[in-house]
């Protein structure tokens, strides 16, 4: 990073060896090699090797982007990274007082990702703004909306609608979306009417973006909200996807499979929530139901020790008949 940054004349940075844009595509390490199989049997390797050249060209030309852009957005972020890490933990203080709230994660974006986010969605953006689109110091904070993120986990599936009021209450929220299971019920989604985003890869979490002032400039930040049986899974799909170019069709069902135990766990973790909160009820209701019994029993005792007409030999028989 260091080096890249090194030389404010420097205009671009040439990858070594671009890897694929699609499954049909080509990487360029393996053209390199077929160059030097080329060379190594005598024949002539022009129209390889031009394979190599139109892709680096294709990279410039669709990027486009000004080396003075990216040196500026990254000394601004290195200026307000501090302030980030404080509001990111503000954020998370406020959220951890919820009573339904089990734990909060904080992370500010790494530097590296950050400028591999602006270069990723310098063409995305461009599709959206038109083709004169840029990433400046002026407009990343809000085209990149997770500089902060926050992880919000809870137990039971049923505590989300608590801690969404809580959120949407707290904050002033510019976008709200439900990431489910394809097949998954979206109804407590629909009826508020959260935008809802199906995943093949079975990830389910709702995230809101949210506006706060760590500085005298608004920041937005990603608020994930998850239950801790789809934080598991989630974990471990991030870190085997990261792991893996292509996952590998047997990975790939047994990540499903435990997606799919993680759902179930959800459910049962629900229903024993349940279950044990009737039980609560039943025991509250007869502990009361005792109380009062209680009660009327010392009030009858009370009447019987008022009565001058019985003697306290049958007053003293009575009271035992009805402790008995």
């Amino acid at each position: 990073k260091n080096i890249f940054f090194a030389d404010e004349a420097r205009k671009f940075i040439i990858p070594s060896a671009p890897g694929k844009r699609h499954s049909k595509d080509f990487k360029i390490t393996d053209v390199l090699y077929l160059c030097h199989g080329h060379i190594q049997s005598g024949i002539p390797l022009d129209d390889v090797f031009k394979l190599i050249s139109e892709r680096y060209k294709s990279i410039v030309e669709e990027l486009n982007i000004d080396w003075i852009d990216l040196k500026a957005i990254h000394d601004d972020f290195v200026e307000c990274r501090k302030s980030y890490e404080t509001q990111a933990d503000l954020i998370a203080n406020i959220l951890r007082g919820h009573k339904k709230v089990h734990s909060v994660k904080t992370r500010v974006k790494d530097m590296k990702h950050l400028m591999e986010k602006v270069i990723r969605k310098t063409p995305d953006r461009r599709a959206k703004y038109g083709e004169n689109f840029k990433f400046t110091v002026e407009n990343y904070k809000d085209e990149i909306t997770d500089l902060l993120g926050i992880r919000v986990i809870h137990i039971f599936k049923e505590d989300w609608e608590e801690i969404h009021n809580f959120i949407t209450n707290m904050w002033n929220v510019r976008e709200i979306v439900a990431n489910v299971r394809e097949g998954d019920t979206t109804k407590k989604f629909d009826e508020q009417g959260i935008a809802v985003r199906s995943r093949p890869s079975g990830y389910r979490s709702v995230h809101y973006l949210i506006e706060s002032y760590p500085t005298n400039k608004k920041l937005i930040t990603e608020v994930q909200v998850r239950t801790i049986f789809e934080e598991g899974y989630g974990e471990i799909d991030h870190q085997l996807r990261y792991s893996h170019e292509n996952i590998p069709e047997l990975l790939g069902q047994n990540l499903m499979l435990l997606n799919r135990i993680a759902g179930s766990s959800d459910e049962m973790a629900s229903l024993i929530n349940m279950l044990s909160q009737s039980i609560q009820e039943v025991e509250n209701n007869c502990k009361e139901k005792i109380k009062e019994k209680d009660m009327k029993i010392q009030n009858i005792k009370e009447k019987i020790s008022s009565k001058d007409y019985i003697d306290d030999e049958d007053k003293k028989s009575l009271i035992a008949e009805i402790d008995n």
